[in-house]
């Protein structure tokens, strides 16, 4: 699920494009950001799907087996154990799942190896073998081959991050939003019966992130000259080039939230901008960032510009 720190960076990533852009239209922009979030979802759904065609794939596997041209008695009687494991066989009948195959379409066709290498590194390990004698087949037991795949084997094989990567621009900053998705996947699948286990969510309370996302992405290019400005005015000794623009738009979001979202605690604004600018800029944003936003800050409390209501949040 994204928390508001990994909304905010979809929000920096938009507004970054925004500036590099001729098109100024801004609800195009609005438009890229909601699909930009919509992209994780589709990445998660390609992710379970991958764990379906693992799954799918010992029927393929056992089919060469057979067919070879002396075939031993194991690959006359190949265990298809993993084609009907619990959890996959709860995923495919999942309603929320089908629904999402069918809308994003996910398909390993085009590099059809992946799945193969997938299977074959599980067909290798102790941890299948031991999955294949194991008698409890309740869908919490079985969940933890499928955990082992996921966590062991699809997240550790360059070809399968090389997949995503060129699929998914965003990938890698994504990667750990979809892996806490898997995570709670697992957890939310407790029954043997599809229909009445849930698919991670995009964000628990997404009407009120996607309101808070657009009217951050709004304000900050509506208010764009007089935060510039007020960044301008505390820069002066700083040479225009030197300043990263990653740092000018993370101040620039600091301000819009500080200026316009009441609810949103002073200090949760600032840090989180910091936080961000430790990742995404220069070794020493972070400080830079602190720095001329306390002095603007400054400024803005005794303007009386800094407005924020509700317990715990007037100073």
């Amino acid at each position: 699920m994204l928390n508001r720190r990994q909304l905010r960076v979809k929000v920096l990533q938009t507004l970054y494009a925004y500036h590099l852009s001729e098109n100024k239209v801004v609800k195009s922009f609005e438009k890229k950001l909601l699909d930009s979030i919509d992209d994780v979802f589709e990445m998660y759904i390609w992710l379970l799907s991958l764990l379906t065609e693992v799954s799918d794939y010992v029927l393929i596997d056992a089919d060469e087996r057979a067919n070879k041209y002396l075939p031993n008695e194991t690959d006359l009687n190949t265990n298809l154990k993993l084609n009907t494991n619990k959890f996959i066989v709860a995923l495919r009948a999942n309603p929320e799942f089908l629904i999402n195959l069918k809308k994003y379409n996910p398909s390993w066709n085009f590099d059809p190896e992946i799945v193969k290498t997938i299977f074959s590194e599980l067909k290798a390990s102790t941890q299948y073998a031991d999955y294949l004698a194991l008698e409890d087949v309740s869908i919490r037991a079985e969940k933890d081959i499928i955990k082992y795949i996921f966590k062991k084997v699809i997240l550790v094989i360059p070809s399968v991050e090389q997949a995503f990567e060129e699929k998914f621009i965003n990938w890698q900053v994504d990667r750990p939003v979809l892996e806490a998705m898997v995570a709670k996947t697992f957890s939310n699948f407790q029954s043997e019966n599809g229909t009445e286990n849930k698919l991670a969510q995009i964000s628990p309370v997404w009407v009120e992130d996607r309101d808070f996302i657009v009217t951050l992405l709004h304000k900050s290019i509506a208010f764009d000259e007089e935060y510039q400005k007020l960044i301008s005015d505390k820069t002066q000794n700083w040479e225009a080039d030197r300043i990263a623009i990653i740092d000018i738009l993370l101040m620039k979001l600091a301000l819009a939230e500080l200026i316009h979202f009441p609810g949103i605690p002073i200090k949760v604004s600032m840090n989180e901008y910091i936080e961000i600018a430790k990742e995404f800029s220069t070794p020493k944003s972070n400080l830079f960032i602190n720095g001329i936003l306390d002095k603007i800050l400054a400024e803005l409390k005794s303007a009386g510009k800094i407005r924020k209501s509700g317990r715990g949040l007037i100073e």
